[in-house]
């Protein structure tokens, strides 16, 4: 469409294909489009015609291509779209300065995570990590089916004493009198609801992780053959003690060097029918007891299997370099012990007598959690504890951890033991194991709900007494209940 204006000033509109514009001395002529999109927003009016006009005219070029005929006066073609000039619209002139308010708001933001962070960083930097961990491969853990299937067989369990003990790591038992050492230092006897102290092994004070070196930490404990109870302190040492009288003697002393390496993690303990042979594990020479996430993390390789001679009072290394040896149980033959090497998911069998003295292999390997205590069973087999599982399918902490050694010294950087702690997933699992590592049954209590932090699996009179390394009672298992 085309608006024509004659010199007399008024208004016209004609019309054609490619909007065809006449130009004569009877007038002018400018082609626009939408001019109602062109307003001025501010005054609320519309562009003049006649200043769109002249605006227009004023910009039209004189280009080659462009012939001149006062009757039919001028055809032209632009090369190029028209432009409209327009005002700029006040909202567009404004737009930069609304968002003054959240460029600030950035900058301060911006500014506070970098005032957060920076210390955060130069902690990362400069403290040194208190591990060196390892790198070590464990296997892919096993599916949990077949005899791994989880359940909830351990939430049929009764707790007993709660409350009223912490930490009965292990259980022992005359008759049905039952024997355990206590967080606080205490060997104690569970007669009925009673709870007597036998004796303490360390001084007071005693209750707190950093009072333990003084106080004692008794962990494993066996009945010896004349009625008398061995302890495996994890501190003090290794103990003989009577049950009647809290009499203890000290058979080895903890923190003694023995070939080269100290022992600072005496942790479980078995010993021959006889009683002449006592063997022990010490899980670590450089980490102690209270320490023992440090361990597991670091995977140090410095732990052994040792056997005191009662006659002679002879102390021997029987294997060492092991990663975290736990659990101790003597075979029936007495010519080997079960270890749980903890770290790795595994029980070895260490060859303590015989022509394969010193030798070791493999009694079970790549288990679906990390062993602790080892405990025979009445039909012939092995009860294992295991407080925490390697979930297939699922994620494993510790098994993603295991080939990343940087991320375990990041870790111990920013979290104390006890922060960590709380990040490990509550499972209670017992199995027992029979000749070449076959399980035969398991029981569980995913997320601890009854048993939790289990340790040892103790059996007696068609019951399990589970033990515990931090759980404030004992639990009790009817083993008719969970056939």
């Amino acid at each position: 469409m085309c608006f024509l204006t004659n010199q007399n000033g008024q208004n016209s509109v004609g019309s054609g294909q490619g909007c065809r514009v006449l130009l004569g001395r009877w007038g002018r002529c400018l082609a626009f489009a939408s001019l109602n999109n062109h307003r001025r927003r501010s005054s609320g009016r519309y562009l003049s015609l006649e200043a769109v006009l002249n605006t227009a005219t004023d910009h039209l070029p004189n280009r080659a291509g462009i012939s001149m005929n006062d009757s039919e006066g001028i055809r032209f073609r632009r090369l190029n779209r028209p432009q409209v000039i327009t005002e700029e619209l006040p909202e567009r002139r404004h737009k930069g300065s609304s968002t003054y308010s959240g460029k600030v708001f950035k900058v301060i933001l911006l500014s506070l995570g970098g005032f957060l962070l920076l210390p955060l960083l130069v902690i990362i930097l400069i403290l040194e990590s208190p591990i060196q961990p390892e790198v070590f491969r464990l296997k892919e853990p096993p599916p949990m089916r077949g005899c791994w299937e989880s359940n909830l067989k351990l939430r049929e369990a009764q707790r007993l004493f709660e409350n009223q003990i912490i930490g009965p790591e292990s259980i022992a038992n005359i008759g049905d009198v039952l024997f355990s050492g206590t967080a606080d230092g205490k060997i104690v006897k569970l007669s009925g609801r009673r709870i007597v102290t036998v004796t303490r092994l360390g001084k007071e004070p005693c209750g707190s992780t950093a009072d333990e070196p003084s106080c004692g930490r008794p962990l494993g404990i066996r009945v010896g053959p004349n009625g008398t109870l061995f302890v495996a302190d994890a501190y003090l040492g290794l103990f003989e003690v009577s049950p009647t009288t809290g009499e203890a003697t000290r058979l080895v002393a903890g923190g003694q060097v023995v070939a080269g390496r100290k022992l600072s993690f005496i942790n479980d303990v078995t010993v021959t029918q006889d009683g002449k042979k006592v063997y022990f594990t010490d899980s670590s020479s450089r980490w102690q007891r209270r320490d023992y996430m440090h361990l597991i993390m670091e995977a140090t390789a410095d732990g052994r299997v040792l056997e005191y001679d009662t006659e002679t009072k002879e102390l021997t290394v029987i294997m060492e370099n092991l990663r975290f040896p736990n659990g101790i149980q003597l075979l029936p033959d007495e010519e080997s012990v079960l270890v749980a090497e903890t770290t790795m998911a595994r029980i070895r069998r260490v060859h303590v007598a015989g022509l394969n003295k010193g030798g070791m292999d493999t009694f079970v390997d790549n288990l679906p959690g990390f062993p602790d205590n080892i405990r025979p069973s009445s039909t012939g087999g092995y009860w294992v504890a295991m407080s925490a599982v390697r979930p297939n399918p699922g994620f494993s902490m510790l098994d993603f951890l295991s080939q990343r050694p940087w991320i375990k010294k990041l870790i111990f950087k920013l979290f104390s033991q006890d922060v960590l702690m709380k990040f490990v997933p509550r499972y209670s699992l017992v199995a027992e194991l029979h000749d070449g590592g076959i399980c035969t049954r398991s029981f569980h209590d995913p997320n601890g709900l009854v048993t939790a932090y289990v340790s040892e699996v103790h059996e007696y009179d068609g019951h399990l007494y589970l033990g515990s390394f931090r759980s404030p009672y004992i639990t009790k298992l009817d083993l008719q209940k969970v056939q």
